[in-house]
């Protein structure tokens, strides 16, 4: 597997087959731009660069739903192309089965860079059965983990509620949809079940705040962090749609970030979608995020922060998109190859 420093290097510089899970994800549900002319210290933990199914439209709202999701072998294809070291699983089952996908990620030179599994945290008497789901993703990862420098990454995040899968981007603005006291303290537990069970297995957890769940805002990060022992995903996309500030969570939340998805968005898009009391379908529909440097958020500010304070550990690139009738995977293909040039320049 490829490990990346971020280098001050002159010549860079210049230069998801239906799930098990698929209802628990549900329930929450070389273009350069001027930004590019930047030089990065070295960082002193390697970090490895992987690619996601959810750049091409298969994730758990689409995987055994949407008949244009693309064909799993052309995602695996596409990402191992474009040089990523490693690809997030998406939905259990898509990529494939035991032995399958261990060969598709081997044949490759892949490696397998975590697992996003959406939990009834806030609902205890849900919780058995998604502690037995997280069972079967970690004995996916027991699987495909062989010699791995990096093994992958158990990402829990909330499954949230019908009130929150109805009000995405709201909370920060309306804490009545925010858990009380008694709900944070049943949370934490379940976030301390599902982490000692992955403990036990040998991984280290990460928690995913997500949109339109009961971990949103910054405001709910913070509860949560406080609360638990867990580390952090941190989703720069996700933390916009929360009414947070990407860079900002990287100085605050320093020590607990042990995995990172890069997104970047377009602001105009979830300020509309927000004001049109959307859900989080219509961010994905409305390209809410899209090609790194092609958005809102300074990028380089994020990883100068990660480099400042010794990020190590996955860097997963995600553009959340929905498949389109009209559209191959080949554009899906380009905007990660673009996405993988740009981290490239940087050193990563």
């Amino acid at each position: 597997m490829q490990m990346h420093h971020l280098g001050d290097e002159s010549a860079t510089d210049d230069a998801d087959a239906q799930s098990s899970l698929s209802q628990a994800g549900r329930d929450y549900t070389p273009v350069v731009d001027g930004r590019s002319i930047c030089r990065v210290s070295p960082l002193t933990p390697s970090i490895a660069i992987a690619g996601a199914p959810v750049s091409f439209g298969a994730f758990e709202v689409t995987v055994g739903v949407d008949p244009h999701v693309p064909d799993a072998l052309a995602v695996l294809d596409a990402v191992a192309r474009a040089g990523y070291a490693g690809i997030d699983l998406g939905p259990p089952g898509y990529l494939g089965n035991g032995r399958e996908l261990s060969d598709r990620l081997h044949e490759r030179g892949l490696h397998l860079a975590g697992g996003y599994i959406a939990m009834p945290f806030s609902e205890p008497d849900r919780m058995p059965s998604a502690l037995t789901e997280l069972g079967r993703l970690l004995d996916i990862f027991d699987g495909v983990k062989g010699d791995a420098p990096m093994p992958p990454r158990a990402t829990l995040a909330d499954a949230g509620s019908d009130d929150r899968r109805r009000t995405p981007g709201r909370a920060h603005d309306d804490p009545s949809l925010m858990l009380d006291a008694a709900g944070w303290s049943r949370f934490a537990d379940g976030i301390d079940r599902a982490a000692d069970l992955c403990r036990r297995r040998d991984y280290e957890p990460t928690f995913h705040h997500h949109g339109a769940s009961y971990v949103e805002t910054p405001q709910e990060i913070g509860e949560l962090l406080d609360r638990t022992d867990v580390g952090l995903c941190l989703d720069t996309g996700h933390l916009v749609l929360g009414g947070g500030d990407p860079h900002q969570a990287v100085i605050e939340w320093a020590d607990r970030i042990n995995h990172l998805h890069l997104k970047d968005v377009r602001r105009a898009v979830i300020d509309r979608v927000i004001a049109a009391q959307g859900v989080m379908m219509d961010f994905w529909r409305e390209g809410a995020f899209c090609p790194l440097g092609d958005g809102d958020l300074d990028i380089d500010a994020i990883l100068r922060g990660l480099r400042d304070r010794g990020f190590g550990g996955w860097l997963v690139v995600e553009q959340d998109m929905l498949p389109r009738p009209d559209d191959s995977v080949d554009r899906a293909a380009r905007d990660q190859q673009r996405n993988r040039e740009y981290l490239r320049t940087r050193g990563l």
